[in-house]
């Protein structure tokens, strides 16, 4: 069966599409929608489109950010999430990114790392992933502000990067994060919330966790007052980042490569990886395939093989949650899976952010002190992506004129609490330049093509099925919809959302302008 996500099939599939899955391209409700404009007017909020942040140099930042603190409550904030600011909140002309070398990487090809600590408020690229969410639901008026609480399920950023999001945009947000977490997620949500008491919910478990945050979401759907926004379900989260970080991806590839073009030689965008978590962030690669051919990366973590073998279990890379297939992942595009051990994040954050590691990188690696410099802004899932490109150049055979692209999601500065349990389990709180040198030694020169899967027809397909017990049996996904993603035709139909949300945002806008 196919479905047009123009018209589609049936009164149930229609219903799930827009209350289930955000993908409503009319007013739902005339009055939420009012209640919205007034609210926004009587505090000067005005939304940015998709195309604005997609490309920043399409409005005034002056006009439109002014004097924001860009890690403040400010609602011209909105305005910032993109991947074109510095880390004072400054635009830049393209994206901040990293090209690592091969006294780092230990592989010739170039590994090009786009940095997502520049986000505002939350220091993680996870408030676009909010914002791509949120806002559809409110110029479609099917949140209102007067009325529902936002509830943002995550393990962690989403959490954050939702709070910040609904707090300036005039609404309360309930955080559903395991207990398990970084503190540093946990402080920053005590500032943020009006009432952690109530606004911060801790499920059991850690990253791998997932089905308890969708029991307790389920739990608190009951209560028509809380308006979920599951972002592993929400399909204005891989249409964001197909529409914004695709092409800010893109552009970064394009500046990287005229740079060795000016040396004589020419790149190739041979692949993009990422750790697949809520499936948001992935959605670039749908569009780098379409416009580079790039090979589309799926990350893990080896202590919880989803993807790799049907399996289970717990890991530390925080930001990564799975035990399960996204709905919105576009999972039957993947070409290549790759898990990544905790082992690994964990000894190569140490090595990143300490004096001796550092130190070692620089005079037995001989990697330049300014690439050394900016491993403070790779996180666990950073380090996990990065280890993943060097696993693929390696699967591949990949050479140095074949780049790959990935992101750091977020920085080193959220993990210091994990930092220091590791240091003193494992290191007796002394790390050395020994140390140093086992970790690069095993989980950077060492990495091998192991616990990999270069993607045939029938481990797509396999990929595919694994996410029907989640969405179909436990969520009761619609099964027509379920399986009309199966199809690209199904994806790229989805495509002409951003540009129905950008017209309903301008529309918006427009409303909140009259009058005030």
């Amino acid at each position: 069966m196919t479905i047009s996500t123009e018209v589609p099939a049936d009164a149930a599939t229609t219903e799930a599409l827009e209350n289930q899955f955000g993908l409503a391209d009319r007013v739902v409700n005339e009055e939420s929608l009012a209640n919205s404009i007034q609210r926004f007017r009587e505090q000067g909020i005005t939304l940015p489109t998709f195309a604005q942040l997609a490309d920043p140099s399409t409005f005034d930042q002056a006009e439109k950010v002014g004097d924001a603190d860009p890690q403040g409550p400010d609602a011209r904030n909105l305005w910032r999430c993109h991947w074109y600011n510095d880390l004072q909140g400054n635009r830049v002309d393209v994206p901040e990114h990293v090209v690592l070398p091969p006294e780092l990487t230990g592989v010739e090809s170039p590994i090009i790392v786009v940095f997502g600590d520049r986000f505002p408020m939350i220091t993680a690229h996870k408030v676009l992933a909010a914002y791509s969410c949120f806002a559809p639901r409110v110029v479609t008026g099917q949140f209102d502000p007067t009325v529902h609480r936002a509830v943002w399920p995550s393990t962690g950023n989403y959490a954050r990067g939702g709070i910040a999001i609904s707090k300036i945009m005039a609404s309360r947000g309930v955080a559903i994060l395991p207990e398990g977490m970084s503190q540093e997620r946990f402080d920053w949500l005590d500032t943020w919330c009006a009432n952690p008491e109530e606004d911060v919910i801790k499920t059991f478990g850690t990253e791998s966790n997932v089905k308890e945050i969708y029991d307790a979401c389920n739990e608190l759907a009951k209560d028509p007052g809380n308006f979920i926004l599951n972002q592993f379900s929400e399909f204005g989260n891989h249409l964001g980042h197909y529409a914004v970080t695709g092409r800010a991806f893109g552009h970064v590839f394009d500046t990287v490569r005229e740079q060795f073009k000016a040396q004589g030689r020419d790149l190739n965008l041979a692949a993009f990886s990422s750790a697949t978590g809520s499936a948001g962030t992935i959605a670039a690669g749908d569009r780098l395939k379409e416009e580079y051919g790039a090979k589309i990366v799926a990350v893990e973590a080896l202590e919880c093989p989803t993807m790799l073998e049907n399996g289970y279990g717990e890991h530390n890379i925080q930001g990564i949650g799975d035990k399960h297939i996204p709905l919105i992942h576009n999972i039957a595009n993947t070409d290549v899976v790759v898990a990544i051990s905790d082992k690994a994040t964990d000894e190569l954050d140490v090595t990143f952010n300490t004096k001796a590691g550092r130190a070692y990188l620089e005079q037995a690696r001989g990697v330049a002190p300014e690439v050394v410099a900016q491993l403070e802004h790779f996180g666990f899932s950073a380090i996990a992506n990065t280890l993943a490109a060097i696993k693929t150049a390696k699967l591949l055979n990949l050479g140095p004129d074949d780049a790959l692209l990935t992101v750091a999601t977020d920085g080193a500065a959220l993990y210091p609490s994990e930092r220091a349990k590791l240091l003193e389990t494992r290191y007796g709180n002394e790390f050395t330049a020994t140390d140093a040198a086992a970790a690069v030694g095993e989980h950077l020169v060492g990495a091998s093509t192991d616990n990999m899967i270069d993607c045939t027809d029938v481990d797509r397909r396999r990929l595919f099925n694994l996410g029907y017990y989640t969405w179909v049996e436990q969520q009761g996904t619609p099964f027509e919809l379920f399986e009309a993603r199966r199809d690209q035709s199904f994806w790229r139909g989805l495509r002409h959302y951003t540009d129905v949300w950008d017209g309903m945002i301008d529309d918006f806008n427009a409303q909140v302008a009259d009058g005030a």
